[in-house]
């Protein structure tokens, strides 16, 4: 792609050019994964690293007791691993019925009763154990360092801190490890957590045995029982990640991949399957043409997304209907150039998150992405061991009659899924690695930067840099206050229901991007992170 490298957005960033790279959204996991580059270790090693030490430096966003999704360039093929949790086997509709009334529609936001079971540790050991080159507890040592020795709290993780904290100070341990000194740490102040150091250390030994039906395992059933949880020792020992076929849509000569259902990566393959059928090139690159089409392709893909995906076993159309170009030739049909709609879902044919990405000049690229779901998960924290667990639980549905049944919480069911690993590729070969965190911006983000880059030649920095907007339900939108003022104000005009805003972090995602260049080993590749948080690219 010969990329135009003049940036007309407001940045404090700059591309980075290297043969070895590691992105993420805080720099000491960057650094992380570095080091186990330049000990030797490739694209998998560094990518364990990071995430292992993001749980520490970025506790809002993911902890120990996340759950993650991968996908990676090995250098001859492309994998998938499905990292997700599944329900403890007590979970049924009644289970929840019984505890919170029958008018409960999901399981609750917070505590224990939104607890799968974790599944990122597992994915870090699966990833090491079939690709890494280096001793996995080596892996953990800049986590574990950066645990005990502490670390000084950078802005944005601060600012969502401080956010979390009168919510959750009352949830099992939270206070205990998150507010030390009964508040959220300040800007600049040391925050240590010698309990996840413990816990790494632990997992490290064992190769993630102690996790999974060990003393952690056990020390969180002990701690979920003192609170009225029901996820045991058994629920974790029975866990296993998963490897997984990717599914992709073609765009523009390039082929976009994505994670399956569980997850909504699907729903960026909806959106492109439909943008594909117009000349968005033609189009001004900031203007409300190109912006109407794309957010109305947007909520065409979650319209069938919230109604059909779930886990795979229950779902009643496959992805491949999903995505079947007569089908998302007859929804692109939908779309009203002047007008703004609140779309139904279709009738196919029936038959806090953190993303980081790394590459080593040997050609190995890995886009991955793990996550406590909402700010700090379920709020959760074991003591003796820092298990911050996430609230995936929340993402089931109670109701067997409600907008997807096949969502309805299960023994051993995997919840529907928002976080999304992207990989292009294109004539079969591995170009960028790349997400965009936050919720149901994700898909969002996955479309928005990638038109940037496909239809209108911007860089990657530049479409990250680039003011994004976020589709909620029906009419309303939300738009970064650095968007086109004429834009918004024609947006608006065609009935969108525009609300601005300033909290970028929050409400518009924040993304990773390498691209290759040509040879890893000759030009290597184009790194670019987001202003949005406090991350940064590194690379040697």
């Amino acid at each position: 792609m010969d990329f135009d490298y003049t940036n007309p957005y407001t940045s404090t960033r700059l591309p980075l050019f290297a043969r070895n790279v590691v992105s993420t959204s805080h720099p000491l996991a960057a650094q992380a994964g570095l080091r186990m580059l330049l000990q030797g270790g490739n694209a998998v090693d560094a990518a364990v690293a990071a995430a292992a030490a993001i749980t520490i430096t970025e506790p809002v966003s993911c902890g120990l007791g996340s759950d993650a999704f991968c996908i990676l360039w090995d250098g001859k093929e492309l994998h998938g691993l499905n990292a997700s949790g599944r329900a403890p086997q007590t979970w049924t509709p009644n289970y929840f019925r019984d505890k919170y009334g029958a008018d409960a529609k999901t399981p609750p936001k917070r505590g224990f009763d939104s607890v799968t079971v974790p599944g990122a540790v597992a994915g870090w050991v699966a990833l090491s154990e079939r690709f890494g080159k280096l001793p996995f507890p080596a892996l953990l040592q800049p986590a574990i360092e950066i645990a005990e020795r502490g670390y000084l709290v950078s802005p944005v993780v601060q600012q969502k801190w401080a956010a979390a904290a009168d919510e959750l100070r009352g949830q099992p341990g939270f206070a205990q490890s998150f507010l030390p000194r009964g508040r959220a740490p300040h800007v600049g102040e040391l925050f240590q957590f010698p309990a996840a150091a413990r816990a790494l250390r632990a997992i490290g030994a064992s190769q993630g045995a102690a996790f999974y039906g060990g003393d952690i395992a056990h020390a969180i059933e002990r701690f979920a029982a003192q609170h009225g949880g029901s996820i045991t020792a058994a629920d974790f020992a029975a866990y296993r990640p998963e490897w997984v076929p990717t599914i992709s849509q073609a765009y523009r000569g390039y082929a976009l991949h994505e994670i399956g259902p569980n997850g909504q990566g699907i729903a960026a393959l909806i959106a492109l399957g439909i943008l594909g059928q117009f000349d968005l090139a033609a189009l001004q690159l900031d203007g409300v043409d190109s912006q109407h089409l794309q957010i109305e392709a947007i909520k065409l893909a979650f319209a069938d997304v919230y109604r059909y995906v779930a886990d795979p076993a229950s779902m009643e159309v496959t992805p491949a209907q999903m995505l079947d170009p007569l089908y998302l030739a007859s929804r692109a049909r939908l779309i009203d150039m002047k007008k703004a709609q609140d779309f139904g879902a279709g009738n196919p044919a029936k038959g806090g998150t953190i993303y980081l990405s790394a590459a080593d000049e040997s050609g190995m690229m890995v886009s991955f992405i793990q996550s406590n779901y909402m700010g700090f998960g379920s709020g959760c924290v074991e003591p003796s061991f820092g298990i911050s667990l996430q609230n995936r639980g929340h993402g089931f549905s109670l109701d067997a009659k409600g907008l997807n049944p096949a969502n309805l919480v299960a023994p051993g069911k995997r919840p529907f899924h928002t976080i999304i690993p992207a990989f292009l590729m294109r004539d079969g070969q591995p170009l960028m690695s790349y997400g965009v965190m936050g919720a149901n911006m994700q898909p969002q983000g996955h479309t928005q930067t990638l038109v940037r880059m496909l239809d209108y030649r911007q860089s990657p920095q530049a479409a990250c840099d680039a003011p994004r907007w976020r589709y909620n339900e029906g009419l309303a939108l939300n738009v970064e206050a650095a968007m086109n003022a004429a834009t918004v104000q024609g947006l608006s005009a065609r009935g969108h229901r525009i609300a601005t805003l300033s909290d970028s972090y929050q409400d518009f995602g924040a993304g990773q991007f390498i691209w290759r260049m040509g040879d890893p080993a000759v030009q290597g590749y184009l790194a670019a992170s987001d202003a949005r948080r406090d991350g940064q690219a590194v690379g040697f």
